[in-house]
C-alpha cells in the first residue's frame, strides 16, 4: 500500500481531465461547427449537387429537316441504317487502349484494322485525316453500312465487343435524284466539336454532343434551321446506377425543311452538259502549244433573270456528299483533297476567280457611255493597237473598220477597246494620276458589283477583284520585298518581271488599263459575279443578291416562312443604254462571235442575249467563257483551259437552254418536254405527317443529235468573227 497521501495526487489528476474535457469540447465545437455549415449553411448546395451526381440523361437526336428541291424533290434528306459505333471512354478503360476489341470488330465487318482505329483517334493539329474531330464522349460511328448479320454478330457476342453498339440509326442520305448531283451546293455534315459547343453553351440553338453540324454549302448556311433540337429525357438514379424515377423529358423537335429554287431536272442537265463540254474541250487541239485542251475544272449557274433565285449551279470536278456520311474513309479523303485531286470541294460557282475575256465587256461599254463616248458613235476597229514598243492584237488580228461600241460587243473587236481605256489613263494622268481622277473603267466595275461578295446564301464566296490604283498599291507593298530580292535586269523572263515589280509594280502603266478593259490582266471575277451581272441587264438594271434557299418549312408544313430576294444595287448606266447594250447582245447570237452556235434559234419567239469570252492565263491555256440571258433565265458557264468561249461553253449553254424551254436543235418547241419554261413561284405540298408530296425524277437524257439544214450547217456570215 502507498505511502503517498491522497492529496498528493488531485491535483495531478483534476489537470489531466480539465485538458481531456476541453479538448473532447473543443472537437465537439469543431464538428457541430461543420455540421452547421454543410447542412444549414451550404445544405441547398450540397442538395443539388447530390441530385445532380445522381441523374442520368439519355439523348434522343433529332430529325434533321429535309433539303428540297424547288417541286419538293428531296436533294437531301434521311435514312435508317445500322450504324455500329464504340464508345472512346469504354475503350480507354481497357488495358490495351482497346485495339483488341478494335481488331475483332474490323474481322467482323470486313474493314482493316488501322481504318476503324484510325477513325476513333481524335483530331489535332498533328493528326492526319480520318480522325474524329467530335467530342470524344459521344458514341464514335465506324460504319453506317453494317449488315444485318454484322449487327447481329455484335450484339449477341458483346462480351467480345465490349463499348460496341450496333443500332438503327437515322442518317443523312443525298438523294442525287436524276442523277442531279449537287454536292458543292448541298455541303455536308461532321460532328460537333467541344469548342463548338462550348462557344454555343449561352445561344438559343446550343449543341448536343450528339450532333452534326452543316459544314459547307445549304448544310452550313440553315444548319440551325436543318437542325431542330434533340430530346433529352433526365433518370433520377440511386448510387448503384438504378432507376428509381423520370426527373425530366423534352420531347425532341425535328428539324424544318428548307425548299430551294433548285430543280432537279435543270440541275442535272446543267452538270451533264459541263461535263460533257469538258470531254468534248479535251478533244480539241490548242492551236498556240499545238496540245489537247486540258479543260480541268469549270463551272455553270442558271439564275432567274428577274429574282437572282438559282436554278441550277454546278461545278467540276465533283464529288459525293455521301462519302461524309458515317465518317469518311482515309482513302477517301485523300481523293478529295491530296494534291492530285483538283480540289472537288471547291464550289467554283462562287470560288473560282478568273479573268472573265471579253464577257467584261458589258461593264466597259457601259464605262466609256458613263466617260462621254458616244454609243452609237464610230470608233476604229484596227488588227492592233500600239502603246510606244508594245503591240496589243485583237482577237485572231481581224480589223472591221470604223464600228460603233454596240458593233464592238457585237463582234467582240478588242482593239476599240483598247483605244477608248488608252485615252482614259491619259486624262486621268497617266503614271502620274491626277487628285480627281475619274478612273471610269475601274469605278464602273465597283458599280457592276465586282470586287466584293455578291451576297449569295451560300458560305466561303470570294470577291474576285477589281486591279484599280489603290489595289495596284497595297499588292506592290505586300510583294516588293520578294520582287525586290527575286528581281534581276538582264535575267529570264520571271526575274526581269520581278525586276520591273519591285522598281514600279505601283504604277498604273497604260498597258494594264488597255489588258483590264477586255477583262484581262489581273482582274479577277466568279461566274455567280457574272451571272448576277447578266441578270441585271436582263431586267433593266437590278443587281440581285444570288439566293439559293426559298422558303423555311415546318416538319408539319404548318409554318412557312419565305425567303424573299433582295436587291444590292443598281447597274451605272440609264434606260437608253441599257437597250443599246440589249441589242447588241442579241446581235451576238445572230450575226456576232455566238452566231455559228445559235443557228436555228427561235430568237422572235425566245429572244438570246449572249457575249463570248476567251481569256488569255499566262503558262495556261486559255479561259472559256459564255455568258447569256433570255427574258426568264441567266446562264454563264466557264471552263479553265478549256479554249474559245463560243467553242467550248457556247454549245453546252444552248443544249441547257433548249431543255428548259422544251426545244429541238431545229428551235421547234414542244411545252410538253419543257422542264421549266418559266420561274416557279408556289411551293411543294408538306403533309401533317411530314410527308412530302413530290414528283419521281428519271435521269437527264440527252436529246438525239439530228443533222441541220445546209443554211444552218454554213454559220454565220464569212465576216462575222466565230470565236472570242
Amino acid at each position: 500500500m502507498s505511502n503517498i497521501p491522497e492529496t498528493g495526487r488531485t491535483p495531478r489528476v483534476q489537470i489531466r481531465l480539465i485538458v481531456i474535457q476541453v479538448l473532447v469540447f473543443s472537437l465537439l465545437l469543431t464538428l457541430g461547427g461543420r455540421l452547421w455549415y454543410l447542412q444549414v449553411r451550404n445544405g441547398q448546395e450540397y442538395t443539388d449537387e447530390a441530385k445532380s451526381n445522381h441523374v442520368q440523361q439519355v439523348v434522343q437526336p433529332a430529325v434533321r429537316g429535309s433539303i428540297l428541291d424547288t417541286r419538293g424533290v428531296p436533294l437531301a434528306d434521311n435514312e435508317t441504317r445500322l450504324v455500329v459505333s464504340t464508345s472512346r471512354t469504354d475503350l480507354m478503360k481497357m488495358k490495351d487502349g482497346g485495339k483488341g476489341v478494335l481488331t475483332r470488330l474490323a474481322g467482323v465487318l470486313g474493314m482493316k484494322p488501322k481504318d476503324v482505329m484510325d477513325k476513333v483517334r481524335l483530331c489535332d493539329s498533328k493528326t492526319p485525316k480520318p480522325c474524329w474531330n467530335g467530342s470524344p464522349y459521344q458514341p464514335i460511328p465506324i460504319t453506317d453500312e453494317a449488315t444485318t448479320q454484322q449487327a447481329l454478330q455484335i450484339r449477341e457476342r458483346t462480351e467480345d465487343f465490349p463499348g460496341i453498339t450496333a443500332e438503327p440509326t437515322a442518317v443523312r442520305r443525298y438523294a442525287a435524284p436524276g442523277l442531279a448531283n449537287t454536292a458543292q451546293v448541298l455541303g455536308y455534315l461532321s460532328p460537333v466539336t467541344d469548342e463548338e459547343i462550348t462557344k454555343a453553351q449561352d445561344s438559343d440553338s446550343p449543341y448536343l454532343r450528339s450532333d452534326q453540324v452543316g459544314r459547307s454549302g445549304l448544310e452550313r448556311t440553315y444548319d440551325k434551321e436543318l437542325r431542330g433540337k434533340a430530346g433529352v429525357t433526365r433518370y433520377e438514379v440511386d448510387n448503384l446506377g438504378r432507376v428509381i424515377g423520370l426527373a425530366r423529358s423534352d420531347q425532341a423537335e425535328p428539324g424544318a425543311h428548307v425548299v430551294t429554287s433548285i430543280d432537279a431536272r435543270v440541275q442535272a442537265v446543267a452538270e451533264y452538259e459541263l461535263n460533257e463540254a469538258m470531254k468534248a474541250a479535251r478533244k480539241e487541239m490548242d492551236r498556240n502549244t499545238n496540245q489537247h485542251y486540258k479543260a480541268d475544272s469549270g463551272a455553270v449557274v442558271v439564275m432567274e433573270a428577274k429574282t437572282g433565285r438559282v436554278v441550277a449551279m454546278a461545278s467540276q470536278p465533283t464529288y459525293d456528299p455521301n462519302a461524309w456520311v458515317g465518317g469518311i474513309s482515309a482513302k477517301e479523303y485523300a481523293r478529295l483533297t491530296g494534291k492530285k485531286s483538283n480540289f472537288p470541294l471547291l464550289n467554283r460557282a462562287i470560288q473560282g476567280q478568273a479573268a472573265p475575256g471579253s464577257i467584261f465587256k458589258v461593264v466597259s461599254s457601259t464605262a466609256a457611255v458613263n466617260a462621254g463616248y458616244d454609243f452609237n458613235g464610230s470608233y476604229p476597229c484596227p488588227s492592233s493597237y500600239s502603246i510606244g514598243g508594245q503591240v496589243f492584237q485583237n482577237f485572231e488580228s481581224r480589223g472591221y473598220g470604223s464600228i460603233s461600241l454596240g458593233k464592238a460587243l457585237e463582234v467582240s473587236c478588242d482593239t476599240v477597246f483598247y483605244g477608248l481605256a488608252h485615252k482614259e489613263w491619259l486624262k486621268d494622268g497617266g503614271l502620274k494620276p491626277k487628285k480627281d481622277a475619274k478612273n471610269w473603267f475601274y469605278r464602273t466595275a465597283h458599280q457592276f458589283g465586282l470586287g466584293k461578295e455578291t451576297g449569295i446564301d451560300l458560305p466561303n464566296e470570294v470577291t474576285g477583284r477589281v486591279p484599280d490604283r489603290q489595289w495596284k498599291q497595297k499588292f506592290w507593298e505586300a510583294n516588293k520585298d520578294g520582287w525586290c530580292k527575286q528581281g534581276k535586269k538582264g535575267g529570264t523572263y520571271v526575274e526581269r518581271l520581278a525586276y520591273e515589280g519591285c522598281l514600279e509594280g505601283n504604277l498604273m502603266r497604260a498597258g494594264d488599263s488597255v489588258n483590264y478593259s477586255i477583262g484581262q490582266g489581273d482582274i479577277l471575277v466568279t461566274p455567280v459575279q457574272m451571272a448576277t451581272i447578266y441578270s441585271a441587264i436582263s431586267n433593266g438594271g437590278t443587281l440581285y443578291n444570288p439566293v439559293v434557299g426559298k422558303a423555311i418549312v415546318s416538319a408539319d408544313g404548318k409554318h412557312t416562312r419565305r425567303i424573299e430576294p433582295k436587291s444590292h444595287g443598281e447597274l451605272p448606266f440609264d434606260r437608253k443604254t441599257r437597250d443599246l447594250i440589249d441589242r447588241a447582245l442579241a446581235a451576238v447570237t445572230t450575226t456576232g462571235s455566238a452566231a455559228w452556235r445559235f443557228g436555228g434559234w427561235p430568237q422572235k419567239q425566245i429572244p438570246m442575249h449572249a457575249k463570248t469570252g476567251t481569256a488569255e492565263v499566262y503558262g495556261k491555256q486559255t479561259t472559256s467563257w459564255f455568258a447569256s440571258y433570255t427574258r426568264d433565265y441567266t446562264i454563264v458557264m466557264t471552263i479553265s483551259q478549256g479554249g474559245t468561249g463560243s467553242g467550248a461553253s457556247g454549245p453546252a449553254v444552248r443544249k441547257i437552254y433548249e431543255a428548259m424551254y422544251g426545244l429541238n436543235p431545229k428551235g421547234e418547241q414542244d411545252l410538253g418536254k419543257a422542264l421549266m419554261p418559266e420561274p416557279r413561284t408556289d411551293l411543294p405540298k408538306i403533309q401533317p405527317d411530314g410527308s412530302i408530296e413530290a414528283p419521281r425524277i428519271r435521269p437527264y437524257e440527252p436529246p438525239k443529235e439530228e443533222p441541220l439544214d445546209e443554211q444552218l450547217l454554213a454559220g454565220p456570215p464569212a465576216t462575222t468573227a466565230r470565236r472570242d
